[in-house]
């Protein structure tokens, strides 16, 4: 029996996704633990003024900056396209304070942005009445997530929102280290239709058991798509080149060089990065077909974090019985939900070492995926 500190490790770890439908794959996060969140303020103007690479990869920098300060990949974590939600050991709460208040003032110097930032503690999320419980499922044989069930993690999100438990800025030229985070690849155009991003929340009448399933019958429906949706390709995403996505990463390097210095640096880096990719050249012990099927099976594209997430390559039937589905639970006020459809899903990269199989690839629609399809759920919070 592991200490509380331990938790996350001690968690069975599944392959199936379907399994996580049930609250009973679920377990309680110990009372000594807090949730961090961070978000875009306005991400869906940043979106309509063409930034969602930006707001991508700022969301992305929560979960990698938090990651390098505490020296481990290893932490339960949920990516949301305009920002993350973590939890982890009281030990840690110093650190990921600095962290996030470094991550503030980074998106706001270098990107132009305003993040939002909380630390709520998990004995506060249940004086509430509301939990945080975890799943851990495998992407792969190299990495798996965590995966969020109780409510807790939406709560604390409210709570930010509403100006409680919030983290300050850090002093101006602050900024985090955000090693290994990288958006070189181009997007991943839809191959059975469309990208189809999907949020789905419980409603305030929904008992876990209406949700659970609710939720089964949209996992089972999915499973008729080609690799149940995966956006990816098997072998990776097409070799390509991403200029904003260079310049983004540029402005995730910390230290005194000058921007264009690093952007020069990068260009050799990536030109170098993109000769092995299109050639499939191995050098030394690096793979790069097995580094490109890799990212392909560690893709996050679908998830639980209080409700159901996914960026799905889907097809029009596929989509119809999804929206009949979430139609009717509305309609019985089981779940608020929203779709939002696009050409392509975007990759944004964390790889702390490319020789390991346990790098992480968050994956949305490029045209605004789970933001826009949040956008959607607003009319139907009551207050």
């Amino acid at each position: 029996m592991g200490t509380d500190k331990e938790f996350y490790d001690t968690l069975t770890i599944t392959a199936s996704f379907d399994v996580l439908t049930e609250p009973s794959q679920y377990t309680p996060v110990p009372g000594d633990w807090f949730v961090g969140t961070a978000d875009i303020v306005n991400s869906t103007g940043e979106i309509a003024n063409g930034r969602y690479k930006t707001v991508n990869m700022v969301g992305a920098a929560v979960i990698s900056a938090i990651a390098n300060a505490i020296g481990s990949n290893g932490f339960p974590y949920v990516f949301g396209g305009d920002g993350a939600s973590f939890a982890l050991h009281g030990s840690h709460r110093a650190t990921a304070e600095q962290t996030l208040a470094n991550l503030r003032r980074w998106a706001s110097e270098k990107c132009n942005v305003e993040l939002r930032a909380a630390i709520v503690p998990v004995s506060e999320i249940r004086k509430a009445g509301i939990d945080v419980r975890i799943a851990r499922f495998a992407a792969s044989s190299g990495a798996d997530y965590a995966m969020f069930s109780g409510g807790g993690l939406a709560w604390a999100e409210k709570q930010m929102k509403a100006g409680y438990m919030t983290v300050g800025l850090s002093e101006p030229g602050a900024e985090p280290d955000l090693t290994g985070l990288s958006c070189r690849w181009t997007n991943v155009q839809a191959e059975q239709g469309e990208i189809l991003s999907l949020v789905v929340l419980p409603s305030s009448g929904a008992s876990e058991r209406d949700f659970a399933d609710i939720t089964q019958r949209v996992v089972q429906a999915i499973g008729g798509l080609d690799r149940a949706g995966h956006p990816v390709p098997v072998e990776g995403p097409r070799v390509g080149w991403s200029t904003p996505g260079l310049n983004l990463e540029a402005l995730s390097l910390r230290g005194r060089i000058p921007v264009w210095m690093f952007k020069s640096i990068l260009f050799l880096k990536t030109l170098f990065s993109w000769t092995l990719f299109k050639t499939n050249l191995n050098v030394g012990s690096f793979d790069p077909a097995h580094y490109k099927r890799m990212l392909s099976a560690n893709a996050d594209y679908r998830k639980f974090d209080d409700g159901l997430k996914m960026t799905l390559d889907c097809d029009p039937s596929t989509r119809t019985r999804i929206e009949a589905i979430l139609s009717d639970a509305k309609a019985r006020e089981k779940v608020r939900y929203g779709l939002f459809a696009q050409s392509e899903a975007m990759v944004t990269c964390f790889v702390p070492s490319a020789m390991q199989d346990d790098h992480v690839h968050f994956i949305d629609g490029a045209a605004g995926g789970y933001a826009q399809a949040s956008a959607q759920l607003k009319p139907d919070i009551k207050a």
